[in-house]
């Protein structure tokens, strides 16, 4: 298979590089450098095809040239509005997560650790609705079965929400919608391996779907008492004389105000103004008995303040809607803005009541938005990739082949496990030679389908659980099938591992593996098609006659940054030589895979990954 020339893996990305589709819109944007820092709106005069494209670009994830048409034809403030202010009833064609039902009640509340577990069965002689054995060899490994089974099962359940999440970011008629719920994720950011309960990971979800362009101080208030919040933050330990400072430092520190515009002492008194809040499985509960009620001293105020009164007091902070609206500045247009701008936009969210609509509104429509520093800037987040990919190509549901999830994965972006509580870094942290190199193998996945390809939510990689399932076929018993595939030095067992092999109580890693079996069982398996593509029709109606016209035709469509000619000129001579042809009329009925390699190639350079 053809892979991108080595040359592409050592360009240098660069903020200078600008998204165009004509020669004449690179003149018109490399003199609006004056536009930087202007929230003036732009007029009708300054409005089309090019600067649609920026707009879909970057409030949702670009589009085919007859979205971008449909949305040019609009003045810009009505093309704004349609992306900002969308109707719900635009995405009726859009279907509700199909829940597998792997989840019981008995299951609640789920134990911290598998010794947890076994401790509690037991002392009660019943966990997770699993009760022990009266007599006979391994008691309890029923429970920690059980206990593996659910840990196994949430984990491909989450692979199944982010999944569906996919594919609705590249279905929705609402793209904007979609973007501001992936910039709630990355800034709200949650793990699934510490939460447990893709329950809880979707639910949040939805909250970002339903209020993320609404109140900043409702969807504050929304998460904080949201169950997979305060499972993450460790609000469960938040007690009467024994605060815990988790959750109250990242609010302030990561939610709302940043780091330097809070003492120490405002956050002790925050952690006891929200102790007693904690949920019961996907409730949000106050626990009275465990709540502080005694006076708090915080940001200059006193009083016997709750959670909510603390989130109105930081609401109140001006640099509570500077640093919000930075924020969100820095994820739709680009990273570097002054103080001057950022208090002129934490000016524009105060007085909106910070309403994130509005902020939106007044970013998308200046001139700054459109300036040559904020077009082309921006590299696209994996994320960002695969689904501009997909759309771009007029696909209607992302393709279960490559698979999403390990895509996005080798690119650093899993969905529901940021690296760390703030998110992920973004910018050139994205870019590497070998993340570029992995971006381009990305798109060779899409256009050439692995035939080889095995689902990852069906197999378990783990070399441990695949050894334990080749021994039990060859006719091991449990005990031997279980033990380390490799001994310690001088090939003696670990005298851990010897005792727990030892364990007629219940065999660890048996339950591992029994676990995984259960939730393959029952987990449902994610959709395996292939994208669905024709790059000879898609010239084919739109009057492309010969080869320089068919790289012409596939830069403007998948490309918002130009190459420079000489990457033109290589690809048409790519092309020429791989068709035997200039003539794409001649070789309509062989250049498929001519096309996909060329569109490989597209995908594989530097400025592909610009938006």
């Amino acid at each position: 298979m053809l892979r991108a020339p080595n040359r592409f893996a050592c360009l240098a990305i660069t903020g200078s590089a600008l998204a165009l589709l004509s020669s004449a819109g690179t003149a018109q944007l490399a003199s609006l450098a004056s536009w930087q820092d202007d929230l003036a709106p732009i007029t009708n005069s300054d409005w089309n095809y090019e600067t649609a494209a920026h707009l879909l670009e970057r409030a949702g994830f670009g589009g085919t040239p007859a979205q971008i048409e449909a949305l040019a034809t609009l003045p810009p403030k009505a093309a704004v509005n349609s992306l900002v202010n969308f109707d719900s009833a635009n995405n009726r064609h859009l279907q509700a997560f199909e829940h597998s039902g792997i989840h019981d009640p008995a299951l609640e509340p789920f134990p911290p650790s598998r010794p947890a577990t076994t401790e509690l069965a037991i002392n009660t002689g019943e966990a997770l609705g699993v009760r022990v054995k009266p007599e006979g060899n391994r008691r309890l490994q029923p429970v920690v079965n059980k206990f593996f089974y659910w840990l196994r099962a949430s984990r491909l359940e989450t692979n199944r929400v982010a999944y569906w999440w996919a594919d609705r970011m590249v279905a929705s008629n609402n793209p904007l919608q979609e973007k501001m719920a992936l910039f709630w994720h990355g800034h709200y950011a949650i793990n699934e391996s510490k939460v447990r309960d893709y329950r809880k990971l979707l639910n949040e979800l939805e909250l970002f779907h339903e209020m993320g362009t609404g109140s900043f101080r409702d969807l504050m208030v929304a998460v904080a008492q949201d169950p997979a919040m305060l499972s993450f933050l460790d609000a469960g330990v938040n007690l009467k004389g024994a605060p815990n400072e988790n959750f109250a430092r990242e609010i302030m520190e990561l939610f709302t105000m940043g780091v330097g515009n809070y003492s120490e002492t405002d956050i002790r008194e925050a952690a006891r103004a929200f102790t007693g809040w904690n949920y019961v499985d996907l409730d949000f509960v106050i626990n009275e008995d465990q709540h502080d009620n005694d006076a708090k001293n915080f940001l200059g105020h006193s009083g016997n303040f709750d959670g909510v009164e603390i989130i109105d007091l930081i609401m109140e902070q001006p640099v509570t809607a500077e640093y919000i609206a930075s924020k969100i500045y820095r994820f739709f247009v680009r990273e570097e803005l002054s103080q001057a701008l950022a208090e002129e936009l934490g000016n524009t969210l105060r007085d909106a009541d910070y309403d994130v609509a509005t902020l939106l509104e007044t970013i998308f429509i200046s001139k700054d938005f459109y300036s040559a520093p904020s077009v082309g800037s921006q590299i696209k987040s994996p994320v960002h990739l695969a689904v501009s990919t997909y759309r771009k190509l007029g696909l209607k549901s992302a393709p279960g082949v490559p698979d999403f999830n390990r895509a996005t994965g080798a690119l650093s972006q899993s969905l529901f496990r940021p690296p760390t509580v703030a998110g992920w870094a973004g910018g050139r942290s994205w870019m590497t030679p070998g993340l570029l190199l992995e971006r381009g193998n990305f798109a060779r996945d899409v256009l050439f389908p692995d035939i080889n390809f095995v689902p990852p939510d069906r197999v378990n990689g783990s070399s441990e659980i695949r050894s334990v399932a080749d021994r039990i076929r060859q006719g091991l018993d449990i005990t031997s099938a279980t033990q380390p595939s490799s001994l310690g030095e001088g090939g003696i067992m670990a005298e851990s591992n010897m005792l727990a092999d030892r364990d007629e109580e219940f065999n660890t890693r048996y339950g591992s593996f029994r676990g995984w079996q259960m939730a393959i069982e029952r987990v449902i398996p994610i959709p395996r098609h292939t994208a669905r593509l024709n790059l000879s029709k898609m010239l084919d109606e739109h009057g492309v006659e010969n080869t320089s016209e068919a790289v012409d035709y596939l830069l403007a469509r998948f490309m918002r940054v130009q190459p420079d000619n000489s990457t033109r000129s290589m690809l048409i001579n790519f092309l020429n030589e791989d068709l035997g042809t200039t003539s794409i009329t001649d070789a309509q009925s062989y250049m498929e895979d001519s096309l996909r390699l060329v569109l490989h190639l597209i995908m594989s350079q530097p400025e592909f990954q610009l938006g």
